[in-house]
C-alpha cells in the first residue's frame, strides 16, 4: 500500500508543479501582451509512462538478480529505444490466475498506463479446469478496463503431457479473451526459449538471464506497439 500512496503523492506533486509552471507562463503572456515583448515557450516534457508486469515466477525473475528479471530488462530495452517508460515488477512466484485476481485491485496502482498480463502457467501445471482459468482472467481484464487501464494479454501454452483435450481448451483461453475484449495479444511468453536447456534454469521451466533477454527481444515489438497505440 505504501508504494501506491507514494506514487499517488508523486503524481499530486507533479500536477501541482505543472499547474504552477502553467500559472507562471500565463502570467508571463499577460505581461508580454501589455509590454509588447514576445517570449518563446519552453517545450513541454512528455510524462513517464508506467507499465506493470503482472504475472508469476516467469516474469518475476525466479532465482535471478533484480536487474536480470523480465521487468528490468524490458524497461532497459524500451529506454534504449528512446521510450520514457518505467516497468514495475508486480509478479509473484507461484501465482495462479485465481491468486492474481485476489490481489489485482491493490497490486496495480492508480496512474498505471498499461498492464502486461502474464498468468496461467501455474494453472496448467496444477491441472486447473481451463474454465476456472478463463473466468479469472476475464474478471481481471474487466476490472482493469473499468479503471481505464490498457492491457497487453500474454498467452501460455500447455505441456503435451496434459493430454490433447486439456491442451486445446487451455491454449484457446488467451486468443478467445483477446478477441472478446479487444486486447492486443502476444501468443506465448516463452517463445524462443521453451525446451532450450541453455536458456533455462536446471528446472527446465524458468529462464536464465540469457533466456530473459531472448524473451524481451521477441516481445519488444509488441510492447512498443502497445505503447504507441496508447497515446
Amino acid at each position: 500500500m505504501a508504494v501506491i500512496c507514494d506514487r499517488t503523492k508523486h503524481h499530486m506533486v507533479k500536477r501541482n508543479r505543472t499547474y504552477g509552471e502553467r500559472g507562471g507562463f500565463v502570467h508571463a503572456l499577460i505581461i508580454a501582451g501589455m509590454t509588447g515583448w514576445v517570449f518563446a515557450a519552453s517545450p513541454v516534457q512528455a510524462a513517464t509512462r508506467h507499465l506493470v508486469a503482472f504475472g508469476d515466477s516467469l516474469s518475476a525473475g525466479y532465482l535471478l538478480a533484480q536487474p536480470d528479471a523480465f521487468p528490468s530488462v524490458l524497461e532497459a530495452a524500451l529506454r534504449k529505444e528512446g521510450q520514457d517508460v518505467e516497468v514495475a515488477n508486480a509478479a509473484v512466484s507461484g501465482d495462479t490466475t485465481t491468486a492474481g485476481l485476489a490481489r489485482i485491485d491493490w497490486s496495480i496502482p492508480d496512474g498505471t498506463d498499461g498492464v502486461l498480463l502474464e498468468l496461467g502457467a501455474n494453472d496448467m501445471l496444477r491441472g486447473i479446469d481451463p474454465k476456472v482459468t478463463k473466468q479469472a482472467l476475464a474478471d481481471m481484464i474487466e476490472r482493469l478496463q473499468a479503471r481505464k487501464i490498457r492491457i497487453l494479454l500474454i498467452g501460455m501454452k500447455a505441456a503435451p503431457s496434459m493430454g490433447r483435450a486439456y491442451v486445446d481448451a487451455f491454449e484457446a483461453i488467451f486468443p478467445d479473451l483477446a478477441k472478446k475484449y479487444g486486447l492486443p495479444f502476444y501468443p506465448f511468453f516463452l517463445d524462443g526459449i521453451a525446451m532450450q536447456p541453455k536458456l533455462n534454469l536446471p528446472d527446465g521451466m524458468h529462464p536464465t538471464p540469457d533466456g530473459v533477454r531472448v524473451i524481451v527481444a521477441n516481445i519488444l515489438p509488441s510492447v512498443t506497439a502497445f505503447l504507441q497505440n496508447a497515446k
